[in-house]
């Protein structure tokens, strides 16, 4: 059974530096810090709701730089989960990689965090200084091993397509993510939002995004190299919201972005098989993949089927529970 978190949204609080990428409230509709009371009521939405399965459910404070905010407000909101904390696996949060330290962490682990997420968005450290993070990559990795040294679960978050970044830049993100073997990531695709500097950056024609294509490309190869690393991907695009899609700039943005890069993996090994293993003056080819990717394969509205077809290529979707989610083998017929 999958468990829902109780996620509770501090929209650009406690950030110390203006991104040239961020509007929170344009991102997820919502300006409002939440108080004592808001967290209480939440997390009591959640135990009636989830009942005896918050066991397995986290109450997740994101949306801003949770260690940098105010140190009072900060232990307020900390101090309103304790009479439900044992009811729950713990708390996730998320914060700038430039505002770890020991003592902060040893507070947040007497308050039973359990996971602390890391907006690191970069390793290049010119990109971070470009887009005025105000933190360069040695944060990221002194902030990473303080969090190990706790036992409190790492996750890292990157974003592809920054200003001044490429393909490359990117990928060597990832790589120096991987050497850093955090517990999950999470890979947001950069999105320009109306009234940043970004948005000015791209009228002014000196940002070029990435397409949706490109992205997708890109993406989906990130996806794979996790996933060989044992490192749990846990979000790949931002969560939809009518704010989002209307504030937005570009045509980079897809609210089934994940969906996308699934799709892209499959085709491409399908192909793969195909051209280099297999007969192809086969009648047909038979596809097995694992029955919860069968609509991955298949791509969108079919598109998959559509492009093998238009390769020359039938084929024929069957499944194998034995398989992994991106793993597939070929039939001939």
């Amino acid at each position: 059974m999958k468990h829902s978190n109780v996620a509770l949204f501090i929209p650009h609080n406690g950030c110390p530096h203006k991104c040239t990428f961020c509007n929170q409230k344009n991102i997820v509709g919502q300006s409002s810090q939440p108080n004592a009371n808001d967290v209480k009521n939440a997390i009591e939405i959640a135990v009636n709701s989830l009942k005896e399965n918050t066991k397995e459910a986290e109450i997740a404070f994101f949306g801003g730089s949770f260690t940098a905010i105010d140190r009072r407000y900060m232990l307020e909101l900390l101090d309103a989960t304790k009479p439900y904390i044992a009811r729950f696996k713990g708390i996730r949060l998320s914060t700038r990689p430039d505002y770890i330290d020991d003592e902060i962490v040893a507070l947040l682990k007497s308050y039973n965090v359990i996971s602390i997420e890391l907006g690191a968005q970069s390793m290049d450290d010119e990109v971070l200084r470009l887009n005025e993070r105000g933190h360069n990559s040695e944060d990221v990795r002194n902030a990473c091993k303080i969090i190990k040294n706790y036992g409190i679960s790492l996750g890292l978050q990157m974003m592809t397509g920054l200003y001044g970044s490429d393909f490359y830049k990117d990928i060597y993100t990832a790589d120096e993510f991987i050497k850093l073997r955090p517990e999950t990531v999470r890979i947001y695709p950069t999105v320009i939002m109306q009234d940043t500097e970004l948005a000015n950056l791209y009228n002014s024609k000196k940002f070029v995004p990435y397409t949706l294509e490109q992205s997708v490309d890109l993406c989906s190869k990130l996806i794979l190299k996790f996933k060989n690393e044992n490192i749990k991907l846990i979000r790949l695009g931002l969560h939809y919201s009518e704010s989002l899609e209307k504030n937005s700039l570009g045509s980079n943005y897809h609210p089934a972005f994940r969906e996308l890069c699934e799709n892209k993996i499959l085709l491409e090994k399908t192909v793969e098989l195909i051209k280099n293993y297999y007969n192809k003056s086969a009648d047909f080819f038979e596809v097995y993949v694992n029955p919860h990717s069968v609509s991955k394969l298949a791509g969108q509205k079919k598109s998959n089927i559509l492009k093998l077809n238009s390769m020359g290529y039938k084929i024929k979707i069957k499944t194998d529970k034995s398989l992994d989610e991106y793993e597939i083998y070929i039939k001939q017929r």
